[in-house]
């Protein structure tokens, strides 16, 4: 049986309203920009996800998934395994639970990463009144408790051609002191204007673009290296491992150490 193309399988997902859609993916094939009327789950194996939505970017660590309500435009790109796996999950709109409302991505405990694992057995759709429904929707329905904590490790992104190169260079040369007055140097644009065009375009200031940036930086560099808690803070721009901690702090709510722990 032909494998179905990317148009057929968005069509199938929805194709019946009440059904459990299962999808098992390789990493080296990607969807583009699409959205669909069931809620998703989606978790990755061997890699490091970025889920890219209208102007922002989540970064998916190991040992993680991402929830996304239902309409909501994305799509998925899985970096650095080429044995990577994605488990998607597809779930009809039918609870109103405010936790099932806002997109969010948490650590996968042991007991979660078990019932994932096991979805490998079914794939397409899974019609309700069976035992294998049963079991699909008891993981959504532990979601809530099972992760309190959304870990809000956010990336902005525009189409903005004036700011993208700037974007990409901040993100290239997060080890750098980088300042306001460095960068608007380096492309040539008054401190001002630079200071305003991330507020109108992103919303942010550069200088809270910068923390966040250097935390996807460091995020990237946990789980792809073996390096030090102190060599990622040199890495991405820190002189002590104090700063580069209570700045990972104010962005994901947890110090690198603990952030570090669920990810192995």
């Amino acid at each position: 049986m032909q494998p179905l193309s990317s148009a057929e399988q968005f069509v199938e997902i929805d194709r019946h309203r009440k059904s459990v859609y299962v999808m098992h993916q390789k990493a080296e094939r990607r969807f583009p920009v699409h959205q669909h009327k069931k809620a998703q789950l989606s978790y990755v194996e061997g890699g490091i996800a970025y889920v890219h939505f209208v102007g922002n970017t989540f970064v998916i660590p190991a040992r993680h998934y991402i929830w996304i309500p239902p309409g909501v435009d994305h799509f998925l790109q899985v970096r650095q395994s080429e044995t990577a796996v994605v488990r998607n999950i597809y779930y009809p709109d039918d609870n109103k639970h405010i936790f099932y409302q806002h997109t969010g991505i948490y650590p996968v405990n042991n007991l979660l990463y078990e019932m994932i694992h096991y979805t490998e057995n079914y794939d397409e759709n899974v019609e309700p009144n069976s035992s294998d429904y049963a079991f699909l929707t008891a993981i959504k329905s532990i979601l809530p408790n099972l992760s309190p904590q959304n870990v809000p490790i956010v990336l902005p992104t525009t189409t903005n051609e004036r700011l993208r190169p700037i974007l990409r260079y901040l993100y290239d040369h997060v080890a750098q002191p980088l300042t306001l007055k460095s960068v608007s140097q380096k492309f040539n644009i008054a401190e001002r204007s630079l200071s305003r065009l991330f507020q109108t375009v992103l919303s942010i200031s550069f200088l809270q673009y910068l923390k966040q940036v250097r935390m996807v930086r460091a995020v990237e560099l946990m789980l792809q290296t073996d390096q030090t808690l102190s060599q990622i803070a040199f890495e991405t721009g820190y002189q002590s491992i104090s700063a580069f901690s209570n700045t990972f702090y104010q962005l994901a709510n947890m110090r690198p150490s603990e952030f570090a722990q669920t990810i192995r």
